[in-house]
């Protein structure tokens, strides 16, 4: 294993932050080494709000639930899928305008998320913290309209970063043999890896250090899974100029 690696597995989110500020010249650092992810066809559709006005900052932590570190980082970041500039280039091409078909709707998503990881890794090699924020899709209205987003760009997840004051433990993933199948999905184990994973979580949530509770992956994943269904947001993203066709 080597430094990068190691560096991936001792990822755990962030939430508590000193009052440090974060140079310029390392956040764009972090925005250029996001963008030096792969993107489809290298269309590089997403875009990086960075909100420093305290009122939306405010407005989007109630928005996402009452987050509290929203306000308190150092950084916050709203991460976009972005489709707007591929609009403008289909328009100089002389070529159909978008009509909000999946396949766009998915490019632009992946593009998104694979720079916000980037730009999480690149964050951390640099000794910060952080934490995704997919909170923010219980109101995107309100994320849109005070960060003035425009069609075809939706806020997908926004992203706290700073100093970090601790540091939760790192939670234990699925092993690999259970994510990683050979030549075809190997659904007749699900049942049993689920129940042994189970007992590994169960395990890890009763020892951490903080925040102990009696539970596993199961019940966790569950309540999480039926408790965020946001059934709003198909209309959103059709409102924005998505998922159409």
């Amino acid at each position: 294993m080597n430094a990068v690696m190691q560096l991936m597995k001792d990822h755990s989110s962030v939430r508590n932050f000193s009052d440090r500020v974060i140079d310029k010249s390392l956040l764009d650092n972090i925005v250029q080494s996001g963008q030096a992810a792969s993107s489809s066809s290298f269309i590089q559709a997403y875009s990086v709000i960075r909100v420093s006005d305290q009122q939306n900052r405010e407005l989007i932590a109630n928005a996402a639930g009452g987050q509290s570190w929203i306000i308190s980082a150092a950084e916050f970041l709203l991460i976009c899928a972005d489709m707007s500039r591929i609009q403008t280039c289909c328009a100089k091409a002389g070529v159909e305008q978008l009509e909000g078909y999946a396949e766009h709707f998915i490019a632009a998503t992946v593009d998104a998320a694979l720079m916000a990881q980037n730009m999480m890794l690149a964050a951390e090699s640099a000794g910060l913290g952080g934490v995704f924020i997919g909170g923010i899709r219980n109101a995107p209205e309100v994320v849109t309209e005070c960060l003035q987003l425009p069609e075809q760009v939706y806020p997908v997840f926004g992203l706290c970063l700073g100093w970090p004051t601790d540091r939760q433990m790192v939670k234990p993933r699925l092993p690999v043999d259970v994510v990683l199948h050979q030549d075809s999905y190997q659904a007749d184990l699900v049942d049993k890896q689920v129940d042994e994973y189970d007992e590994q979580m169960q395990n890890y949530y009763s020892t951490r250090q903080s925040n102990v509770k009696t539970t596993n992956w199961s019940l966790q994943t569950a309540s999480a899974i039926q408790g965020k269904k946001r059934e709003h947001m198909l209309a959103f993203l059709q409102s924005q100029g998505f998922l159409k066709r």
